[in-house]
């Protein structure tokens, strides 16, 4: 499990159809063949590793789901690793489980900001909404508003300079993950065929009785 804050800012330097070489740094300290790893948002696990790199297995499901497949030698990917128990939760909760690609339709700046439209296949707009959660590449964000098949998000200075998403460019694409909470609600709600209401909030724990 993730929170959506890249450590670090990890760059390739071998590809093969099933395996990735990372060149990294930071998220070497304290980790060990065996644990898990988010590399562009997705949950890998580490198989070998060095002082200066880590090698992960990529299957045929992730490359399909994901944009691993399009890294090619010298490309950059957002790194984290697995949440510490007891530690800050910065983000939100994030899997490392890609939903889906989405693109980048365009990138606006707006002062020391900017924001990124990004196009979403419809089946994931379900689990969309402003100021709920997403996680682009592996990057916790806050969905500003949806529109038809897409949704827009504010990208601050911090986030361009300490993530791969400074560097897109309309036309590429990028990992969705959907928040989990709203993945249960939807599953919740269509199991039983209620509306989603503040007292089917309540009855399954997710709104606390003094809400109005």
């Amino acid at each position: 499990m993730f929170t959506g804050i890249v450590e670090e800012i990890g760059v390739v330097r071998e590809t093969s159809p099933n395996r990735l070489v990372v060149e990294a740094q930071n998220v070497l300290e304290g980790t060990k063949v065996g644990d898990s790893i988010a590399v562009n948002g997705v949950c890998l696990t580490i198989s070998s590793l060095s002082s200066k790199q880590f090698s992960v297995d990529v299957m045929p499901e992730t490359l399909r789901r994901s944009n691993l497949g399009l890294l090619h030698y010298g490309d950059k990917v957002n790194l984290e690793r697995g949440l510490v128990i007891g530690g800050r939760l910065g983000g939100h909760l994030v899997l490392g489980h890609i939903d889906d690609t989405g693109m980048v339709e365009s990138i606006i700046p707006e002062q020391a900001a900017s924001i990124m439209r990004i196009s979403t296949p419809a089946k994931l707009m379900l689990y969309m909404a402003p100021k709920g959660f997403i996680a682009v590449d592996g990057v916790s964000l806050t969905i500003i508003d949806i529109e038809n098949l897409s949704f827009t998000v504010s990208l601050v200075a911090y986030t361009l300079e300490h993530t791969t998403l400074g560097n897109k460019r309309p036309g590429e694409q990028v990992n969705l993950e959907a928040d989990i909470i709203a993945k249960y609600l939807e599953r919740l709600k269509g199991e039983r065929n209620q509306d989603l209401t503040l007292d089917f909030l309540r009855e399954y724990g997710f709104a606390g009785g003094n809400l109005k």
